[in-house]
């Protein structure tokens, strides 16, 4: 039985997103828990899933699970805002091994952040419009003011990598504006992309509103659930050992290359894998 669990801990973590961003929350883990393998996907083909319907982005997230399932991974976090929103709740009644989205660790967070009860949310139009992050936030404080703004153009910008650009600025001011006329001291970055902009949007927003960055948030619940769980890594990695892993659904040599821009290790390869067989 101890051999079984020993296998068990060294078993990667699986982590998925419509495309680019989940790389954010990757890179929390690897510094947050840094002995954890990742097999982290990417679906590149179908990417934006924000302005997709619950039942498309479910579809596609039951893909993931499956193909994230036949890598024998011990956990699986939902990295992206709009699958976290439409999809997490039926995944959990459907796998048996732990799984938790980006959601709940930031509105946790957020709630306990603001100190005048309004609370700005920016994400995908599905994470908005789903109102994930205003029913979660309540029920942990009826009282407070949740606004959400959806940033359509956010996305497809960051995922061309224009991060420090004048096209980025503009477009992020014109939607942050609205926010800052409604005095929220406390933004929640609702999609896992932003943090790639977090010095834009903190520069328009100004310092006297926190930014609460769930991916961050997230590598702490996930650090957390492992070990409530006796599935936390306390082995180091062995020299050549392949301790993380990606795959996405489509243009693997341009994914390789913005996630080497944002990771500090790096990443060797990604694999292309035809999501739809799962």
């Amino acid at each position: 039985m101890t051999g079984d669990r020993e296998q068990l801990m060294a078993a990667p973590v699986g982590v998925f997103d419509s495309g680019v961003g989940g790389l954010t929350v990757a890179r929390e883990i690897m510094r947050q828990i840094p002995n954890e393998k990742i097999v982290y996907f990417g679906d590149t083909a179908r990417v934006p899933y924000g302005s997709k319907s619950r039942d498309t982005v479910t579809r596609y997230s039951r893909q993931i699970v499956r193909f994230l399932q036949a890598q024998k991974v011990k956990a699986i976090v939902v990295a992206c805002n709009t699958a976290s929103a439409y999809a997490l709740d039926e995944l959990e009644k459907e796998i048996d091994i732990p799984i938790l989205g980006v959601v709940k660790p930031g509105a946790k967070v957020a709630a306990e952040a603001t100190k005048n009860g309004k609370i700005g949310v920016i994400g995908t139009e599905g994470t908005i419009n789903s109102h994930i992050y205003a029913t979660y936030i309540r029920q942990i404080n009826e009282s407070i003011n949740v606004i959400g703004k959806a940033c359509p153009l956010l996305v497809p910008l960051v995922e061309e990598g224009l991060l420090k650009d004048p096209v980025t600025d503009e477009i992020a001011m014109r939607y942050l504006n609205e926010l800052i006329d409604l005095d929220i001291d406390t933004l929640i970055l609702g999609c896992t992309h932003y943090p790639l902009i977090r010095s834009t949007v903190g520069k328009i927003m100004g310092d006297k509103v926190t930014l609460v960055n769930p991916a961050y948030e997230t590598a702490r619940e996930l650090k957390e659930l492992l070990f409530a769980e006796g599935l936390l890594n306390q082995k180091e990695m062995s020299l050549g050992e392949n301790k993380y892993r990606f795959f996405v659904s489509d243009g693997a040599e341009k994914f390789q290359q913005f996630a080497t821009s944002i990771l500090k290790y790096g990443i060797l390869s990604a694999k292309t894998v035809n999501i739809e067989d799962y």
